[in-house]
């Protein structure tokens, strides 16, 4: 199995964390956001989309993180990275998507990309615009997190909704977001922070990370 990804890919770094908490081994192809390498044909031919993450599998290749967490989940079920209720599991999947959804593409390198080139915003303006985005998503992941969270983003054991959460956390502190507003939040990052597999997959520990 091969991961597909960049080091500082937040979209990633949520696969990493699942593969690693379910100690599942894999191995992991470079693609540098910075250079454009993503928009390669033989990449391409993997994923038409021309971005990272893909999961290479022995069947085919999976893309999207939210689909490849899934099919993680679905192929390796122990331990279990979502909660047994249906009404939990859609709860978790909310959390999922607004990350994923609604903060994410708002803020990735391509957008940043074009806020500079297309639209002239020097580095205030592109920090302002990444603060505004993960602010407003994560002032529902605070309440959705102080909802459902008990020592982790849902409930009390490590899961996809923090496979998600801690990437979107990083990304916040390198674009020095203030986080102060969500303590329930940093609360629940800061604990999965302290696991094994979380600082397995952080960026800085990867094998094309500078």
């Amino acid at each position: 199995m091969i991961l597909h990804g960049y080091w500082r890919s937040s979209a990633a770094y949520r696969v990493r964390i699942a593969l690693a908490l379910k100690g599942v081994t894999y191995g992991q192809a470079t693609h540098d956001l910075r250079t454009g390498e993503q928009g390669a044909a033989a990449y391409r031919a993997l994923n038409p989309r021309g971005l990272v993450p893909a999961l290479e599998t022995g069947d085919g290749v999976i893309v999207q993180s939210p689909a490849i967490l899934e099919w993680i989940e679905e192929r390796f079920p122990t331990p279990a990275l979502l909660p047994a209720g249906a009404d939990d599991r859609a709860a978790v999947r909310a959390m999922i998507a607004i990350v994923a959804c609604d903060i994410h593409p708002l803020n990735n390198l391509r957008v940043q990309t074009m806020l500079r080139r297309d639209l002239g915003a020097d580095d205030a303006a592109v920090s302002a615009w990444i603060a505004r985005w993960i602010g407003d998503g994560f002032a529902a992941l605070e309440t959705l997190i102080a909802r459902h969270g008990s020592g982790f983003a849902f409930g009390d054991a490590p899961g996809l909704a923090d496979c998600v959460l801690v990437p979107q956390v990083y990304s916040a502190e390198r674009f020095a977001v203030d986080l102060a507003p969500y303590p329930a939040l940093m609360a629940a990052a800061d604990r999965a922070r302290g696991l094994d597999a979380f600082q397995q997959a952080h960026p800085d520990r990867q094998p094309d990370a500078p």
